[in-house]
């Protein structure tokens, strides 16, 4: 008798989204953030459904073996976005290595015009936010000094704010903390 495997989720393979312009969405990736550009496929139909559909995939290495992907549709409408959705929340967030790394990609961001918000103290990171030339929102994101320390105490109450949140759709007050060092309480 075969034994099972065990059934867990290694990492992501890639995550996909679609882009305006193939060639552009590369070129911008490569030059603004330093990833490099893995592969391109392109094909005339579908190989999971079978249609007749022009495409062509790139993918780009974002690090640790973790890899984005675009497609260009040439034959689709025009992409949009979700209408009933916040633009600040669809988003992709890439981990740097530490605060000095993040501020030296804002400034390079800006250098080439991107407009970039931020750095935002989230209490147990610090982010950056710009857009893509595809719309699509992306996000820099570096530990704060005393990450381990607060996720620790997250991971504490997580099940009783996930609870909570669920009865009430307000915010549980099991990690007030969290923020008080933004207020200077801390």
């Amino acid at each position: 008798m075969t034994a099972q495997p065990e059934l867990k989720i290694e990492r992501i393979h890639h995550v996909a989204y679609r882009c305006k312009d193939a060639k552009e969405t590369v070129n911008w990736y490569v030059d603004n953030l330093n990833m490099g550009f893995v592969l391109a496929i392109a094909e005339d139909s579908v190989p999971s459904t079978h249609e007749p559909d022009p495409y062509m995939h790139v993918f780009l290495d974002a690090g640790a073996g973790n890899v984005l992907a675009f497609f260009e549709l040439p034959t689709k409408p025009e992409m949009g976005r979700d209408p009933n959705t916040p633009v600040w929340v669809q988003h992709i967030a890439f981990k740097v290595k530490d605060r000095d790394t993040l501020v030296a990609y804002k400034e390079r961001l800006e250098k080439n015009g991107i407009e970039v918000l931020g750095v935002t103290d989230h209490s147990i990171f610090h982010s950056i936010y710009f857009f893509d030339p595809n719309g699509h929102r992306i996000e820099l994101a570096c530990p704060d000094p005393a990450e381990d320390a607060m996720l620790e105490k997250l991971d504490a109450v997580k099940w009783d704010m996930l609870e909570e949140w669920s009865k009430t759709k307000r915010a549980p007050q099991h990690a007030a903390w969290l923020h008080a060092k933004e207020l200077g309480k801390a």
